[in-house]
């Protein structure tokens, strides 16, 4: 049995038919072409599905897609402002050299967007705990964390 469900995706509200099971990153990425969000180990351990839920980071991989019908969700497609330029933790990321790969990606930007909104100026400590939940298996995470503190100087300077 499928179900009708409208989901705000970046901004744009989605009407989608989907099976009670399907999982919110299948949705995501095959019923609404946002192939932005990468699947990993779908357990939920690595972070590379890592979507905004009313501005929140959950794992699509772990999230039915019914039971967010009507939520606000952002993937990484919908980060950027939308005018060409990327968003500051997107810069921070380019700029600070905090990808090889890529795969990963696309989670840590949604998880560092989350929460440089809730501790706009975390410390070494706190931005370590934050990205605790993504996994990358190329960079070392040294550059991730001077992204992170970066994308929050850009971020304080467009205050």
């Amino acid at each position: 049995m499928e179900h009708e469900i409208t989901l705000i995706v970046n901004g744009a509200a989605r009407r989608v038919r989907v099976p009670a099971r399907r999982l919110l990153s299948d949705c995501l990425r095959h019923d609404l072409g946002l192939t932005g969000t990468h699947v990993g180990c779908e357990h939920g351990v690595c972070g590379c599905c890592t979507v905004l839920l009313e501005g929140r980071p959950v794992r699509s991989c772990l999230t039915f897609a019914v039971t967010v019908d009507g939520a606000e969700i952002t993937t990484v497609e919908g980060l950027a402002p939308g005018d060409g330029r990327l968003s500051p933790v997107q810069r921070a990321f380019a700029e600070c050299h905090g990808l090889q790969c890529g795969f990963c990606t696309p989670g840590f930007l949604c998880t560092v967007t989350a929460l440089l909104a809730e501790n706009p100026a975390p410390t070494e400590e706190e931005v370590l705990e934050g990205i605790s939940g993504n996994l990358c298996r190329c960079t070392g995470y040294q550059n991730i964390i001077k992204a992170v503190h970066r994308a929050a100087e850009l971020l304080a300077e467009e205050s």
